[in-house]
């Protein structure tokens, strides 16, 4: 990295990185009390916490995904709600409603589940567009109008949002302009055998170990603002822009063959979070500076919910996924 730039120093930020992620270590080790192998998964939940976005998780049920978030928020001393999402689901049981008091003849108000820093939407695949786009909103303004008041969320605010794969039965695909809301979208395997043979002997012994909190939330808030300040060179700032228009333009990019399969192309909302996700990742290697291999560790996870397939694309079982290895493997790395 450029050590001798005049204007940014990099040594000062880097120090300051290293003691402010020293938090990061023991938050993971606490969390792994509790979580067996799914690295990919905790580092995701770390990111989306730092760079203050919200998380998709797609899997198919029982992969820890709602033990991840319950950890997260007992491991940082935050407050956390679940909402299962279901079809008679309605906005007000989200974000909160007016109730009439007979007693004082007036309306008060009662809160919903969202009111909390760790806020864990199970399966909202399963709800129609009328809860999402409540639930989405508060994401988006960090805020929620119940009557004719406006409250402010409590920060922080993490949002991790599961779905069932879209094939599955009784669910809603969610619109792309919701789904552009979330910073990330992982997919989650199957644990490892020897995880999950781990995860048998837990369960039958019934031996979880108790989770306690390491991080209080203003370290958080302190490590949020940190992350900022990590350095990024002109030249992965182009390396980024490059990769999201070769999502929209890929003929530019000697990518010819991917514009019939791709129907829109990442958003600049896509851009901003791939920077931030970056800088977050570089955060979580306790780095004051950013690499490329860091936009390429992060990449598809920003990216795989942004590119739209077209049908073409769909009947030669190409996905999102391809199109991203396609362009990461073509686009120069700086």
């Amino acid at each position: 990295m450029q050590e001798n730039n005049s204007s940014v120093d990099i040594a000062s930020i880097n120090e300051k990185i290293e003691r402010e992620s020293a938090f990061v270590d023991i938050l993971s080790s606490e969390m792994k009390k509790v979580i067996v192998g799914q690295k990919h998964m905790v580092e995701r939940l770390l990111i989306g916490l730092l760079g203050q976005g919200h998380i998709l998780l797609e899997g198919v049920p029982g992969l820890a995904k709602t033990l991840a978030i319950n950890t997260l928020s007992q491991a940082v001393h935050g407050s956390f709600s679940r909402i299962q999402f279901t079809p008679d689901l309605l906005p007000a049981d989200v974000v909160g409603t007016l109730i009439y008091n007979m007693k004082l003849n007036d309306f008060s108000i009662k809160k919903g589940p969202i009111f909390a820093n760790f806020v864990l939407a199970d399966e909202i695949n399963r709800a129609p567009a009328k809860v999402q786009s409540a639930l989405l909103e508060a994401m988006q303004e960090k805020q929620v109008t119940i009557g004719e008041e406006t409250f402010v969320l409590d920060r922080p605010f993490l949002v991790m949002a599961t779905q069932n794969p879209v094939e599955q039965e009784g669910t809603y695909p969610l619109p792309e302009a919701q789904v552009d809301r979330f910073m990330l979208k992982t997919v989650i395997k199957y644990p490892e055998m020897a995880d999950e043979q781990m995860i048998i002997r837990a369960n039958l012994k019934g031996s979880f170990e108790k989770v306690n909190p390491v991080v209080s939330l203003d370290q958080i808030a302190r490590a949020q603002q940190a992350v900022r300040e990590v350095y990024m060179d002109e030249k992965i700032e182009k390396y980024i822009l490059d990769i999201v228009f070769a999502t929209r333009f890929p003929e530019k990019y000697g990518l010819e063959s991917l514009k019939p399969l791709i129907n829109f192309g990442a958003s600049p909302r896509g851009s901003i979070n791939l920077a931030t996700a970056a800088k977050c990742y570089a955060f979580i290697k306790r780095r004051g500076y950013v690499v490329p291999e860091d936009v390429r560790a992060i990449v598809h996870d920003v990216l795989r919910h942004r590119i739209g397939i077209t049908y073409e694309a769909e009947a030669e079982n190409v996905t999102s996924e391809d199109i991203i290895n396609k362009i990461v493997n073509e686009i120069e790395v700086p």
